[in-house]
């Protein structure tokens, strides 16, 4: 069997409503982009993956990409890999995400999916609501009940306001209001920066003075409190303090993510397959974090293609702990998150995500969906 045809689609989804990340301060979402990948064997078996999609970036990479992958063996994950690595140290596209397409290829073949074929080590993996946007203390507390409605156990706030006594405070409000009854995260998003507008940047200090300030709160984790490559200011910051720490979301490849579990820098590791070098790559950063004591609770937030394929490698990894899923309405919600997949993930009325039992990463793409919100290339 060898890949036939790279089919790849630009595609841009209208959100419900207008959707303000804090990671992009002063620069508002209206849509979910995907960058959508269809890979074909000489035997008729597809596979499909997704990019992040921020304007149109994989313009000038995909007819190299199909230079690369046309006539390959798709089991050839590792020498694939290779052409991937050198496509984001060279050409500069993190390419990491088009490996999914294989892994469902070799389950559809194989006639299982993706998480059993790695290990299978459990068919329902909890879940937290990943909140995005900055908001008050008393929306955010009506967020959190409405979570708590839905069947959400956990979930997780995003705090870089300009003082700590406005990110202590939406904390401290929700925590009161749902009591021990759902674990609570936050997220600075500090590992990585968009240096266009004025934004709020932590250095070592705040983090400190913040990560104390939340001792109180029994949080499961502070996420991203520094830049991603500050190793040792992550391991400072961790032996100062009883808030667990959490890192790694954008670092690509593995050496990145030794340094992290080397230095004892955090708690919890983070990659996300469509940036650290995809499934396989993954799965080892999961098992070095084994080895280590470390939690492993992958990053996902892209689109419905890049929840999917992190979902397969939580559940094949017996020191995943968690599902992040990116869900904050009115305007990031599953059917617009999930526009390119025939049926939008969600979760079960105790807040798990059931595990698809069909063959590869056990999604269907809508094609007609993307093709009428996107074009080919």
């Amino acid at each position: 069997m060898k890949i036939d045809r790279v089919d790849v689609w630009l595609a841009h989804y209208p959100l419900p409503e207008e959707f303000r990340p804090s990671w992009t301060p002063g620069i508002p979402s209206r849509s979910c982009s995907a960058a959508v990948f269809r890979v074909v064997t000489d035997e008729g078996i597809e596979g499909y993956a997704g990019g992040l999609l921020v304007v149109e970036e994989p313009k000038g990479f995909v007819d190299l990409l199909r230079a690369y992958l046309i006539g390959r063996e798709p089991h050839s994950i590792e020498a694939i890999l290779r052409i991937l690595r050198s496509s984001t140290r060279v050409v500069g596209y993190r390419a990491w995400h088009v490996e999914a397409a294989l892994w469902d290829i070799l389950g559809k073949a194989a006639g299982m999916p993706v998480w059993k074929l790695m290990g299978g080590m459990q068919d329902r993996v909890r879940a937290y609501q990943s909140m995005g946007e900055l908001r008050s203390p008393e929306q955010r507390v009506e967020d959190a009940l409405q979570s708590r409605e839905e069947g959400f156990t956990a979930l997780k706030l995003r705090c870089r306001f300009p003082t700590i006594a406005e990110d202590v405070a939406v904390v401290r409000a929700v925590r009161e209001a749902v009591g021990d009854s759902m674990e609570i995260m936050v997220d600075a998003n500090q590992g990585w920066r968009v240096d266009i507008f004025d934004d709020v940047r932590w250095d070592y200090k705040r983090a400190l003075r913040t990560a104390r300030a939340y001792e109180e709160f029994d949080l499961t984790w502070l996420e991203e409190p520094l830049d991603q490559h500050d190793y040792t200011g992550y391991a400072r910051l961790r032996q100062n303090t009883t808030t667990p720490i959490a890192g790694g979301e954008m670092l690509s490849d593995l050496h990145g993510f030794r340094d992290l579990l080397v230095n004892q820098s955090v708690d919890y590791v983070q990659p996300d397959t469509t940036f650290c070098g995809g499934i396989w790559t993954a799965r080892k950063i999961a098992a070095m974090a084994e080895a280590f004591d470390v939690g492993f609770a992958p990053h996902t937030w892209t689109h419905g293609l890049g929840l999917a394929v992190n979902l397969q490698v939580v559940a094949a990894s017996p020191n995943a702990s968690f599902l992040e899923f990116p869900y904050d309405p009115p305007g990031w919600v599953p059917e617009a998150r999930d526009f390119m997949l025939t049926e939008p993930i969600r979760i079960d009325p105790d807040g798990y995500v059931t595990l698809p039992d069909k063959p590869g990463l056990g999604v269907e793409l809508d094609i007609e969906k993307v093709e009428a919100h996107g074009h080919a290339v």
